[in-house]
């Protein structure tokens, strides 16, 4: 049976590798709607290579797109907004999100696709990190499916048995013996560097990532490596574990994505490519493999593996995570807030590198948002959402 499948996000670096894999899986795959915001010479390119049925663009956008796509001779449904990303999400005709927005505006629509029933792609950290609890229940009471493509979370996943797989609350019954999880971090451009030459670091060395090719914000976060701290996040909602049963090693090489410890004294890997079409792969076609078009990992070239603990003064945005993680959601929720702005703060030059821990440490401390659980409305988590830029703004106001 065909499944058609929906882009959110489809001109970023995961849509293109989610596409790049579609476009040799159109007998069992159909890209039904794509979605995209600043590039949309880009998403107009792919509406004419996969014809989808409905696209989305930014509301301002969507009569010159749409009479754009008419005058190429493209009969395709465009809507606009968040709302638009809302009614794809939710459409009867969607089977599978690829939920791949950066950033909080990826959050409403995700968890619409969850209250939907649907089967998504999850790459969107945001919305785990803003509304973990919130997301997972509706996952369980509206009976949808949840798949990881973070490299590091499809990790956890493949190496966990298939109880857990099914259901994240069976990671508890003895019998499976998960003692921890281990997520690996490549340590960013800035490993081998001091936290003096982090300081001196412009917006063209913090990009550099060594291994992944990927987006400006989430480039500059695997600098600071606050990226990792939304994966620790990310999985203790994924996996129903606190964050003290997940530990982060540093693994230049990327080769093992992540680890699983059992209680036998075990550890399961799964290794690979550092090449975002493999976990995308796997939870596409899952509990079927298919062809990524990754390169094979070759082990006869692997001259050394290297495991090194993280610094945590280098790389402090990891031990705020740790922090929020263990003060709640609504801590999370305005961690993710300020380190969006602070990370859009460095991009426009506004302050340095090593200015964004200490942002984010500001905002957290300056916090006062009430307690959030899992019944919480999303009005209120966007609600302090935007509160928590506010007072953001305001704290890099003064030291710009």
């Amino acid at each position: 049976m065909t499944q058609r499948i929906a882009v959110l996000g489809a001109t970023g670096s995961i849509g293109d590798s989610t596409l790049a894999i579609l476009a040799t899986q159109l007998q069992d795959h159909e890209v039904y709607a794509l979605s995209g915001y600043q590039r949309l010479d880009k998403l107009f390119a792919l509406c004419q290579q996969f014809e989808p049925q409905r696209v989305c663009v930014p509301m301002i956008a969507v009569d010159d797109f749409a009479k754009r796509l008419s005058d190429a001779g493209l009969r395709i449904d465009v809507v606009g907004g968040a709302a638009g990303l809302i009614d794809i999400a939710t459409d009867s005709q969607t089977d599978t999100l690829v939920a791949a927005i950066v950033g909080a505006a990826g959050l409403s629509s995700t968890l619409a696709a969850a209250r939907a029933g649907k089967r998504i792609l999850l790459a969107n950290k945001e919305a785990l990190v803003m509304a973990g609890q919130v997301l997972i229940k509706a996952v369980k009471t509206h009976h949808a499916t949840l798949l990881p493509i973070d490299s590091e979370h499809n990790a956890i996943f493949q190496c966990l048995p298939s109880a857990i797989q099914q259901d994240n609350t069976q990671i508890h019954n003895p019998s499976h013996g998960v003692r921890k999880l281990w997520l690996t971090a490549s340590g960013g451009p800035f490993l081998n560097q001091s936290f003096e030459q982090m300081q001196q670091a412009g917006v063209a060395e913090a990009i550099k990532h060594p291994n992944w090719s990927m987006g400006q914000k989430i480039s500059v976060d695997s600098a600071t490596m606050m990226n990792k701290g939304l994966e620790l996040i990310e999985a203790c909602h994924l996996f129903d574990l606190p964050e003290d049963k997940i530990n982060v090693v540093i693994h230049p090489q990327s080769i093992i994505h992540s680890m699983v410890e059992y209680s036998d004294g075990s550890f399961l890997a799964q290794l690979g490519s550092p090449d975002m079409k493999t976990p995308i792969a796997h939870a596409l076609s899952y509990p079927a493999r298919i062809n990524s078009g990754s390169q094979p990992l070759d082990l006869y070239a692997l001259s050394n593996l290297t495991f090194i603990k993280p610094d945590l003064q280098k790389f402090a945005c990891l031990k705020l995570a740790r922090q929020a993680m263990q003060a709640g959601a609504q801590a999370t929720i305005v961690l993710n807030a300020a380190n969006e702005m602070a990370v859009a703060a460095f991009l426009a030059g506004q302050v340095r590198l090593t200015d964004i821990a200490d942002i984010n440490e500001q905002a957290l401390s300056q916090s006062q948002a009430p307690l959030l659980g899992a019944d919480a409305d999303i009005e209120d988590i966007l609600a302090l959402d935007a509160s928590a830029r506010r007072y953001t703004n305001a704290i890099i106001a003064n030291i710009v």
